[in-house]
């Protein structure tokens, strides 16, 4: 007997296959399948307010990028590397038409149009043959959307019902502290990570209630009994948990191309359509962090929804604190910065995992036939985007 089959009986580590992940699945940059299929759609960048006359420094989808507000009141969302010599405008000047270089004077405006060359001859003859690299914004929900796709397919950037239809003293507020995340801003491990964790509603009642302690209601700390489904934008979880008195509490959580987190308040405020709608914004392959908007009744509603363990925040806690009350964040970049997707052995309760991966895959599949990818829209008439998402009580 051979030491490797003597490993593969007793079961040793030793004998374990060599590992691999789906980086078709995982990688973001330009070029990569899933890089192409995410650059088809808006993603968040920033809160409306973080376009300043100070550059600011936003990494998305693995790119390097400052975003500005010049004079009038554009924003701009240009690449960092200026394409005279390559050092960053994020030491540069914002002006009253757009953004100059700190190193030449190269001056850009919102959408990478050169507008001045100082130390060429005659201010610049050949300002109108460079462009600095760009991406078009929009505002909306507080929030600043960037497309970083091919401008031939740029789609509108959709509207929401459930941020549009505001009930009797709601406003609109956006955060970007990563909300449902578990942790701090950016979270260093993969978005797939965090996305696919949507689709799973059976970690709750184990991580966030026997495990760590209830960190949101007792309605929520029992097995559900879940139906899994694809939705014109994503996968659909319907849980359904029995109460004491008969009814049953009914909830809808969504996980919709791009990267959106379409989840009920765990905490169950009320029964009621769902209140706020989270992006998970991919940085690079390695890290992510989530923007939210959401109806509220009073500014700092939404990041009055972070959970606490042990009484504290994440950023309060000791150590071995973090090791005794696990949440999402432990347990998602415990994965590693990039899960071993070799390793992993699915069960019955992993079903919407594997639907959202193999949604995600048909989707490959479309983009590289050349179809569109589900949920773009180019009719800019189009109605807002309505969920099903939300906690709801019922006759059992």
């Amino acid at each position: 007997m051979t030491i490797t089959q003597r490993d593969r009986d007793l079961g040793t580590a030793y004998a374990m296959k060599p590992a691999h992940t789906r980086t078709e699945l995982t990688s973001v940059v330009r070029g990569t399948p899933m890089g192409e299929l995410l650059r088809r759609y808006w993603h968040p960048v920033g809160l409306v307010g973080d376009a300043t006359d100070t550059p600011r420094k936003v990494r998305a989808l693995g790119e390097d990028l400052v975003l500005f507000r010049d004079k009038h009141g554009r924003a701009g969302l240009l690449h960092a590397r200026c394409c005279h010599r390559g050092t960053t405008l994020y030491y540069g000047k914002v002006e009253e038409d757009g953004i100059r270089c700190c190193y030449h004077g190269w001056k850009f405006d919102t959408e990478g149009h050169c507008l001045e060359q100082p130390c060429e001859p005659d201010g610049g003859q050949f300002k109108d043959k460079v462009r600095q690299p760009w991406y078009p914004v929009e505002e909306r929900y507080g929030l600043i959307f960037a497309y970083m796709g091919p401008a031939e397919k740029r789609p509108v950037l959709p509207a929401y019902e459930c941020l549009e239809t505001m009930d009797d003293g709601e406003l609109v507020e956006a955060d970007d502290s990563s909300i449902g995340g578990g942790g701090p801003a950016i979270i260093p491990c993969n978005w797939l990570q965090h996305f696919e964790n949507v689709v799973d509603p059976y970690h709750v009642p184990v991580l966030h209630g026997s495990f760590s302690g209830p960190q949101f209601t007792n309605m929520m700390a029992s097995i559900p009994e879940v139906t899994f489904e694809k939705s014109p934008r994503g996968v659909l979880v319907r849980s359904e948990r029995k109460q004491d008195d008969g009814k049953v509490f009914y909830r809808v959580s969504e996980a919709a191309l791009p990267t959106l987190r379409v989840v009920p308040n765990p905490r169950v405020a009320q029964f009621a359509r769902v209140e706020s709608i989270g992006w998970v914004l991919p940085i690079d392959d390695g890290s992510f962090r989530i923007y939210v908007a959401g109806r509220v009744q009073a500014p700092g509603d939404i990041s009055r929804m972070r959970s606490k363990f042990n009484g504290k925040f994440w950023w309060d806690m000791t150590e071995q604190e973090h090791q005794q009350f696990p949440g999402d964040y432990e347990a998602q970049v415990g994965q590693g910065e990039v899960t071993v997707h070799s390793e992993e052995h699915f069960g019955q309760s992993d079903r919407g995992i594997l639907l959202i991966r193999r949604m995600l895959s048909d989707q490959l599949d479309a983009l590289a036939a050349g179809r569109d990818p589900i949920g773009v829209s180019f009719d800019a008439g189009a109605p807002p985007v309505a969920f099903e998402a939300g906690n709801y009580i019922r006759e059992g």
